[in-house]
């Protein structure tokens, strides 16, 4: 690359002015590879949004509900851990 060039990824990566971007994509990410780390989930519970670091996710049935509000920390260490970073720091059931 010329010199002064940067490629698109230093920037989207680096850049101080698109930390709001980063931040939106890093959200969407844990939608978007909910299935692949769960993919036992998919018949009865689907992912809704991430904002502030939690995931609310509609879940079919209340009992189905109630158990994953017991596995509520071993979901978080599992996305936290495909990630390789804190995405998640709390889930809301809905």
């Amino acid at each position: 690359m010329p010199e002064g060039f940067k490629s698109l990824a230093d920037i989207l990566n680096k850049d101080p002015g698109l930390a709001a971007v980063r931040k939106i994509i890093k959200q969407s990410d844990v939608i978007l590879d909910f299935y692949k780390i769960f993919p036992d989930m998919k018949k009865v519970v689907k992912p809704i949004k991430v904002d502030k670091k939690v995931l609310f996710i509609n879940v079919e049935n209340s009992i189905m509900r109630s158990e994953l509000r017991f596995k509520e920390a071993l979901i978080i260490n599992k996305v936290n851990k495909y990630f390789n970073e804190e995405r998640i720091k709390g889930i809301r059931f809905q």
